[in-house]
């Protein structure tokens, strides 16, 4: 017969807990009382004041003849309990006792085979349960019509709140400008604003934090991964199908156009078989692909003369595309101010115009868009005329310095902030295409003038923008030879002598050509 005793100091709980059998124990007490009675007899019944060791163990009343002798106690006890069992009187053991105030519950098991399980040992610290761990922070989407005010007051939180927070300074004042569709943090507790977030932009998140009723902000930045990829493509079709058939998003291939822009007409110049290739970035944000990076390098192939491009970062930060031999890509003017555009009618000086049916110049280019295309300016510049001009309708004439100027007719309407007398970038939306004044149908005309005699657009040569000094080309071939060993691993061809260095173009040579 083996004997388990399990130290608790409730007795209930611990049936309760691992449901001891109370019919069992309720017989092993009146066998284990009846002992300790007939014991008691021997002992105070006789002239002898200790038992013998060799006294035999009584024998148990009849009514229980299954219980056997009983054998020396053995003790479970709870690994994490911090008492000390010591070996403890049979008496006590039999009558339910314990040392310490403790509670020893015996327990017969008659057969291990009808009893095979091992009781918990429940110790002595009280089982606590734990609430579930909440994300304080909810996300409001901002609605068409929102302000911070009107979300303030949807999410309960008081006026002075908001005025503490916008009164942080010019960190905040982001939060003037949010748009439907933004997602804001709010971390509220008891109707009072703890912190709040908002993403300001891939990188940055402006982070509000109330402490003691105290506000204080901070721009927390992300560094985006970046994952340089590659693409090739021969076109068949136009460069925009190209592209995107090489897998090169809407931007990418708006990127291409820009970098080559000043030397490549892209409504006149493509033709069927040209190619290109373009290294660029790809930006990853906590592992999904947030925009694409800029182009790192690039090859393009018209008309079979290659011209290559490079990015370059200068000392002060400001980057700029070039070609091999340190030639600037960007000039002082674009080559097209619509991109993309098909041309309806080129420089003519003998042209037999539509309208009038009688021969008149034709001094530009027009470009065929649809209504509202936008028109870029080709270079920089000021806004001498912004208004109607007879036959040209809306008009935009540009002065760029004291010898150039470009006019743009037809227009739909002006780019908003295009006034006369305004600055204007290279670059610049100045207007949308239209068919104001004498036009058959929608489309931009486009002159450039030097020294107010008309040139052709798309012949004439372009100054250039300052290239890279003599003394740092050592550095710069340097700092872009890994870019241009991977064009040529991908182009499969040596880039020496890719692009010829030009004789720079003498501003008296440009005034005088003609196209």
């Amino acid at each position: 017969m083996t004997y388990r005793v399990y130290i608790k100091k409730d007795y209930k709980s611990k049936v309760e807990r691992i449901g001891v059998n109370t019919t069992r124990p309720y017989f092993i007490k009146i066998a284990a009382l009846a002992a300790v009675v007939i014991s008691t007899y021997f002992i105070f019944g006789t002239d002898s004041t200790e038992i013998p060791e060799s006294t035999p163990t009584p024998a148990v009343s009849s009514a229980i003849p299954e219980i056997k002798a009983l054998e020396t106690p053995t003790f479970e006890i709870s690994q994490d309990s911090n008492i000390i069992a010591e070996e403890a009187e049979p008496e006590n053991i039999a009558l339910g006792y314990a040392t310490e105030l403790e509670t020893y519950i015996v327990e017969e098991v008659l057969d291990d085979s009808l009893y095979d399980y091992n009781p918990v040992i429940v110790s002595e610290e009280t089982v606590q349960t734990t609430d579930e761990i909440i994300d304080p922070w909810q996300s409001v989407t901002v609605k068409p019509g929102d302000s911070l005010a009107l979300m303030f007051s949807r999410l309960g939180l008081s006026p002075s709140s908001l005025y503490k927070l916008m009164s942080l300074g010019k960190e905040v004042s982001n939060l003037k400008k949010i748009r439907p569709g933004e997602i804001l943090h709010f971390h509220i507790k008891d109707d009072e604003l703890i912190g709040l977030k908002y993403e300001i932009n891939l990188t940055n998140t402006l982070k509000i934090t109330n402490n003691d009723n105290q506000f204080s902000s901070e721009v927390i930045k992300v560094e985006l991964e970046k994952v340089v990829k590659n693409s090739s493509a021969i076109i068949n079709d136009s460069l925009f199908l190209s592209g995107k058939k090489a897998g090169l998003s809407d931007n990418l291939i708006m990127q291409l156009v820009a970098v080559y822009g000043w030397d490549i007409d892209f409504a006149l110049d493509i033709r069927e078989g040209d190619s290109f290739t373009v290294i660029y970035e790809e930006q990853y944000k906590d592992g999904v692909k947030v925009s694409d990076g800029p182009i790192i390098a690039a090859e393009f192939v018209n008309r079979n003369t290659p011209l290559r491009a490079v990015r370059y970062e200068h000392e002060n930060g400001r980057t700029d595309y070039y070609a091999d031999n340190g030639d600037a890509m960007r000039k002082a003017f674009l080559r097209t101010p619509v991109e993309l555009a098909r041309i309806s009618s080129r420089f003519n000086l003998r042209r037999k115009h539509p309208i009038l049916n009688k021969i008149r110049a034709h001094k530009g280019v027009d470009y065929a868009a649809s209504t509202g295309t936008p028109i870029k300016a080709t270079g920089d510049g000021t806004v001498i005329h912004a208004g109607k001009k007879g036959g040209y309708g809306r008009t935009i004439i540009l002065k760029h310095g004291g010898t150039y100027s470009t006019l743009y007719a037809h227009l739909h309407r002006y780019a908003n902030g295009v006034r006369t007398g305004s600055r204007v970038r290279q670059g610049q939306v100045i207007g949308y295409v239209g068919k104001s004044g004498l036009a058959t149908g929608p489309h931009l005309h486009y002159e450039f003038r030097i020294n107010g005699v008309h040139r052709n657009p798309l012949t004439v040569k372009l100054p250039k923008v300052e290239s890279i000094p003599e003394k740092a080309l050592p550095e710069f071939k340097l700092a872009i030879n890994p870019m241009i060993i991977e064009l040529d691993k991908l182009t499969g061809k040596s880039a020496v002598a890719i692009q010829q260095q030009e004789t720079p173009i003498k501003l008296a040579d440009a005034m005088m050509e003609d196209g």
